[in-house]
C-alpha cells in the first residue's frame, strides 16, 4: 500500500495542504545557512530537506564535541576553583 493511500483514509483536519507544506520548507530554508547564504531563489524541497538534516547532524556533532571538551576541562579543574565555579554557573 503506498504511502498516500495509507494517508488517505485519515480525517481532512489532520492534512497538510500543499501551501502549508510549501511554507514550512520556505521558513526551513530561511533557517539553514548552506541555502539560505545562496544566491539562487529556486531550491527544492528535497534539498531543503537534505539539507535541514545534514545541518541537524552538524549541529548534533557540535553539541557532542563541546560536551566532551567541557568535560575534559571540568575534570581539569579543582571542583572547588573559581574557574569550576565560573563553568558550572555557565551551564545554569
Amino acid at each position: 500500500m503506498s504511502s498516500r493511500r495509507s494517508r488517505s483514509g485519515q480525517s481532512a483536519v489532520s492534512r497538510i495542504s500543499d501551501d502549508q507544506i510549501a511554507d514550512l520548507v520556505s521558513k526551513l530554508q530561511l533557517l539553514i545557512p548552506e541555502i539560505r547564504n545562496r544566491r539562487s531563489d529556486k531550491v527544492t524541497a528535497s534539498k531543503v530537506l537534505q539539507e535541514t538534516c545534514n545541518y541537524i547532524r552538524s549541529l548534533h556533532r557540535e553539541v557532542e564535541d563541546l560536551s566532551e571538551r567541557l568535560s575534559v576541562l571540568l575534570d581539569s579543574t579543582e571542583s572547588d576553583s573559581a574557574q569550576a565555579a565560573i563553568i558550572r554557573s555557565l551551564l545554569m
